[in-house]
């Protein structure tokens, strides 16, 4: 850290500096902060969207429309700040890795290892765009980062102060490189992914399990014994204790494996009885209820029970489902030969026809992501987008659940390591525009296309100086954003000051860009007779109700550019 030269302070400035060190907190992570330009500008410029009609896909009107915005991502976060506050689920990232060889961009300057900001600069960048992310999650929202062992730590720590600590889900191991990066002292085979929860009350998905590759079975099928036993240690037989009671066995009448039959009621047939003890000896609880498990109990069966005992080393019992689960736990090691880097990189090529982009993340690596955490429904957004790995997950998990998952994109357009290939028109759509309408693999097969839609955005600007001149701008630039806000991109009309969209679900919205166009806005209004959500042209914050009292029972008025303006007021703190 540069040190401050104090003698040039007034006693104001010293004053201020100690106040400061007093608030400092005593626990976490601390660097310089290095200004960033593209932050800079919004004091003075404020991003808004405007639509590259060429770049639209669209094969499917009953599909969800996806959407690619190219700029930097974090103008593409602020403008979201409006659009998608609190309805993102899955954010995917692959930010860069701040290795010092790839050289990642801040302030149009590539830092590379000896830079002596090189951390702090990362830092100051990756922070922005997680702050802008976080307001985007849903209450049930999750995150996932991929990363190595350059920033995991100062990652660790950053997120624990942005998303908050108590939020942790896990830090996964990801085998990247089977046989590992053997010119290192240890041969490195994993990267990381990070994963923080919007709040504590996340509920991730479970996994496909083979359910083949399991070695027991009987009459009803493959199954594996699980215990009983409730392992977690916040479950007791004091704070659940209609989940203690005893469980008799009969040592005498077994299964094909030696599984002992068991019962609810003691006799002499089942005289043994077990309660729920933890691995301390001391009192626990089952899983499962009385009720639950009279259900599943055969009684002098074994074969065909499905709850059954089974006596340990020290003569002691436990009790045990025959679990017949097709799901499981995600564990925190992630060694799938499809998520290697390799295999991104064999699939993209196939899809391009060569190879453009190094280290692309590999479908599955993704794929498993929106499995652990989507709904059929979800929201994903990636805004490091590289060669669009996230898309073309969502587009394939989509088709083979028949899901209506939508992805959120964002990259700019730079050089790719040099390499003259653009990343957004030379890798990312390419890659997307392929896998939905279809493309000839290197072997000349045929791929069937995913089908689906793409609405494509670049990022540009208006003055933030808040004159009516520049209000009146805004609102003239806001049709994109407010298109993209409330799902709706299907003009069906545009009359003098006003337009009508709607969207496949019967979504209607109308924006009106000045006074004159209210009255025709409201006459085709009474003529469709259907609820619409306006946005109508205010120079304050009122939203010109007593001009709609004719139509009060059809719109839902909001005023712009005032919704538009309190969000960048709270992002960039004016």
């Amino acid at each position: 850290m540069a040190k401050k030269d104090y003698s040039i302070w007034s006693k104001q400035d010293l004053i201020d500096e100690l106040k400061k060190v007093e608030k400092r907190k005593k626990y976490g992570i601390v660097w310089e902060d290095k200004p960033e330009q593209v932050a800079l500008l919004c004091r003075e410029k404020l991003p808004v969207l405007t639509e590259d009609k060429d770049k639209e896909i669209e094969t499917d009107k009953e599909k969800p429309v996806n959407i690619l915005i190219e700029g930097d991502n974090y103008h593409a976060l602020s403008v979201l700040n409006y659009t998608h506050k609190g309805k993102v689920d899955v954010i995917y990232i692959d930010p860069p890795y701040n290795t010092g060889n790839e050289g990642f961009v801040y302030n149009d300057n590539r830092v590379d290892m000896n830079d002596s900001y090189r951390h702090s600069k990362w830092l100051s960048f990756i922070e922005k765009r997680l702050k802008l992310s976080k307001n985007l999650l849903s209450s049930n929202g999750i995150i996932f980062i991929s990363i190595d062992d350059n920033e995991v730590a100062q990652l660790k720590l950053l997120c624990d102060e942005v998303f908050g600590e108590v939020n942790f889900i896990a830090l996964i191991i990801v085998q990247t490189n089977k046989g590992g990066r053997d010119y290192l002292e240890i041969a490195k085979t994993h990267e990381y992914l990070l994963c923080y929860g919007k709040s504590t009350d996340i509920k991730l998905n479970e996994l496909p399990k083979d359910i083949s590759a399991l070695k027991l079975e009987d009459e009803t099928g493959k199954f594996e014994i699980r215990e009983l036993r409730n392992r977690n240690p916040k479950f007791t037989k004091e704070n659940r204790p209609n989940l203690y009671y005893p469980i008799y066995v009969n040592p005498l009448l077994t299964d094909n494996y030696g599984h002992c039959a068991v019962s609810l009621t003691k006799s002499k047939s089942y005289p043994i009885e077990v309660f729920p003890k933890n691995s301390e000896g001391k009192d626990s609880c089952w899983r499962w209820g009385k009720k639950l498990v009279s259900q599943n109990i055969i009684e002098d069966n074994a074969q065909e029970s499905q709850v059954v005992a089974k006596q340990k080393r020290d003569n002691g019992w436990n009790i045990y489902e025959k679990c017949r689960k097709s799901t499981t736990k995600a564990k925190s090691i992630w060694d799938d030969s499809e998520v290697r880097t390799e295999r991104g990189t064999i699939v993209l090529r196939n899809i391009l026809g060569k190879s453009l982009f190094d280290h692309p993340k590999p479908v599955e690596l993704i794929d498993k992501v929106l499995r652990l955490s989507s709904k059929e429904d979800s929201i994903i957004l990636d805004f490091f987008a590289g060669s669009g790995t996230t898309a073309q997950a969502v587009l394939e998990l989509n088709n083979q659940d028949e899901g209506n998952r939508k992805f959120i994109l964002c990259t700019n357009n730079e050089s790719n390591n040099g390499t003259g290939y653009k990343i957004l028109s030379d890798i990312c759509y390419p890659r997307i525009e392929k896998v939905i309408n279809g493309y000839k693999d290197l072997k000349n097969q045929k791929i069937e296309g995913t089908k689906g839609n793409l609405k494509y955005f670049k990022t540009d600007f208006v003055d933030a100086q808040p004159t009516d001149r520049n209000k009146r701008k805004l609102v003239d630039k806001s049709t994109e954003m407010l298109c993209l806000k409330e799902d709706c991109f299907d003009e069906v009309m545009k009359g003098h000051e006003f337009k009508i969209f709607t969207n496949s679900q019967n979504k209607n919205l109308g924006i009106i860009y000045d006074d004159e166009g209210i009255e025709p806005f409201k006459k085709e209004a009474k003529k469709l007779k259907k609820k619409f959500i306006v946005y109508v042209f205010s120079l304050d914050e009122s939203a010109r109700e007593e001009e709609f009292e004719d139509v009060a029972d059809l719109v839902e008025l909001k005023p712009i550019p005032a919704v538009i303006l309190n969000v960048y007021k709270r992002i960039f703190k004016w």
